[in-house]
């Protein structure tokens, strides 16, 4: 398993578009994912112990950033042939036991990851209301384990200050997590 980190925010980078499919049946473009404030998109994918140790944060963080007016989506963009526990009928378990309150889509050709510059699982963007990055780092200082229960909240914080500013914070604890299987690149 490969482990990485994102890069540095390039802070204005715009956001870009797409039309995925979704567990629920739907098919989703970034502009009905967003909110009035910002959207957040999340490269996760169900079998990496990174996201796995997260995703009850993940889905917190989500529902207390809509109130604030921040959409979030999430993206499974892993090569499902070598990982059979990414497929999309996994991907629609997960994503019901764990009440997902966001789109959770499918990037099968991989072409999406690869325009946002994604890396990992998980992989945060996050962007102000008019879609431009404003945040490229880490949920919190957890890895493979969730990190204490009282520790610092960093992609919901950021996250809050888009929605009030139109700015993220400068300083960025960049996320890690295992590398996003691309196709023809199995491990």
């Amino acid at each position: 398993m490969v482990s990485l980190q994102t890069p540095v925010c390039d802070f204005g980078q715009p956001a870009p578009d797409f039309a995925l499919p979704g567990v629920d049946g739907r098919v989703w473009t970034r502009d009905q994912c967003r909110g009035e404030k910002g959207l957040l998109v999340m490269f996760i994918c169900n079998h990496c112990p990174y996201v796995k140790a997260v995703r009850d944060r993940i889905v917190r963080d989500a529902r207390e950033l809509a109130a604030l007016g921040i959409g979030s989506v999430a993206i499974m963009a892993n090569d499902p042939s070598d990982y059979p526990e990414d497929s999309f009928e996994n991907m629609q378990r997960v994503a019901a036991e764990c009440g997902f309150p966001f789109p959770y889509l499918l990037d099968e050709t991989q072409a999406v990851a690869k325009a946002f510059g994604a890396v990992c699982t998980p992989d945060f963007f996050g962007y102000d209301a008019g879609l431009g990055l404003q945040y490229r780092g880490r949920l919190d200082a957890s890895r493979k384990e969730a990190a204490p229960p009282d520790a610092r909240r960093d992609l919901f914080e950021a996250m809050r200050e888009v929605a009030a500013t139109g700015r993220g914070p400068r300083e960025q604890i960049p996320s890690m997590g295992c590398s996003i299987k691309w196709r023809g690149e199995g491990d």
